[in-house]
């Protein structure tokens, strides 16, 4: 898969009255090309999937597939497997480059379940699928032996590994084979997870951090380990200031102080605190 080391998990603009902004999304989905993202994840959690329509989604996964020249990977998961099938189904014609699949959340499968559940969505589909571990979101963790299994199935080409265990991911690098590939879902664990053997990261922060990530992940890739490591301590602050409160609350209320409007949020989200702002504003001193 040609998805690159930096994937951004781009947030949805809305309009004053909280509608997409189509034309700020392309806006912005050009604007992450131009600044060092190697491919763009649409209508994952840091784009409020859970508040958007269907025919939102595919509108918004459409209008960005026709307008950037890097890869476009579509986040269809839910934890029905019907309804996952059905989101892929309903996206089919729009030639993605990819599929985020969640673990499923709330009803808690077991593992047995959970290699059902990605199994029976790997088998609707020839696309390449992005299995998407967060168990701080669902509630249930995809263990290391079931991602090796899944791993087997042609088309279950990678992980987003967020589950913020290092000794899990390093697993996961050194028990699946080596065209199975394992990015971080943690920015903050960019680096780590790079010098353990990880692909990349599925980041949050590159919607505003994008350059000076690449710069970071360049270093790394030269074996200028202590060039990586400054740029990496730099970007620290940030890194914890747009995970100060729920995901995508910081990164949307960053981008509009870095002066590109994408709008507020809809409930359940709500806008920023007062000192949520002031942590956010202060981290952006390090761009």
């Amino acid at each position: 898969m040609n998805w690159g080391r930096l994937i951004t998990a781009m947030v949805t603009p809305f309009d004053d009255d909280l509608n997409v902004d189509y034309d700020q999304a392309v806006k912005l989905a050009k604007k992450l090309e131009h600044e060092r993202s190697s491919a763009l994840l649409v209508n994952g959690t840091t784009g409020e999937s859970p508040t958007l329509t269907q025919e939102e989604a595919y509108r918004l996964i459409a209008e960005i597939k026709k307008n950037v020249n890097i890869p476009v990977i579509a986040g269809v998961g839910t934890n029905n497997t019907k309804k996952t099938i059905d989101n892929i189904n309903n996206i089919k014609d729009l030639n993605v480059d990819g599929l985020l699949v969640i673990t499923p959340y709330y009803n808690k499968p077991n593992q047995e379940s959970l290699y059902a559940h990605f199994k029976a969505v790997a088998e609707s589909t020839d696309l390449p699928i992005i299995i998407y571990n967060v168990p701080g979101r669902t509630g249930v963790n995809i263990g290391v032996n079931t991602v090796k299994k899944l791993a087997e199935i042609k088309n279950i080409a990678a992980i987003k590994e967020a589950s913020g265990d290092m000794a899990q991911f390093i697993r996961m690098v050194n028990e699946t084979p080596d065209d199975f590939l394992v990015y971080s879902g943690e920015d903050i664990l960019t680096l780590p997870s790079l010098a353990v053997g990880g692909q990349g990261i599925i980041s949050v922060a590159s919607n505003v951090a994008g350059v000076k990530m690449g710069e970071m992940i360049d270093a790394f890739e030269r074996c200028e380990t202590e060039k990586a490591a400054k740029l990496n301590l730099e970007l620290t602050r940030l890194f914890d200031a747009l995970f100060v409160t729920t995901n995508p609350i910081p990164v949307k209320h960053a981008l509009n102080l870095l002066g590109f409007n994408v709008g507020g949020y809809r409930l359940p989200l709500t806008n920023p605190t007062p000192e949520v702002s002031r942590v956010v504003k202060e981290s952006l001193a390090v761009l």
